[in-house]
């Protein structure tokens, strides 16, 4: 069997968790073990904002929702059972994108929904 030596790998290894840290302050983009600290603080950052992104864009679509209704002298809980009771199935995206760039359309859908 022919003997491994493990010089290359760890060199690689290495190398790339400096490589991933390059930019950040400091030790933690030279001191490897530094880095590796800071690197997972990163990666645990990166993997919750990623899901808080989605709410926080649905949150926003809710807002442009209730500002643009309220123009309209309604709220998003009463639109929102006419738009079941209709059976309209248009999500919450879809509406705040309409709201923002054809508002005439929104509102006349909003009146034509609201009688």
């Amino acid at each position: 069997m022919t003997r491994i030596k493990r010089g290359v790998s760890g060199n690689k290894r290495r190398k790339n968790v400096l490589k991933r840290t390059k930019g950040f302050d400091n030790r933690r983009s030279t001191n490897l073990r530094q880095a590796k600290e800071a690197l997972l603080k990163a990666e645990t950052y990166a993997y919750r904002d990623r899901r808080n992104k989605k709410r926080d864009q649905r949150a926003l679509w809710l807002v442009r929702l209730g500002a643009a209704l309220r123009e309209n002298g309604t709220t998003w809980s009463k639109f929102a059972a006419v738009l079941k009771t209709e059976g309209i199935t248009v999500n919450r995206k879809m509406l705040s994108e309409m709201a923002i760039k054809a508002p005439t359309g929104f509102d006349k859908m909003v009146k034509d929904l609201s009688k």
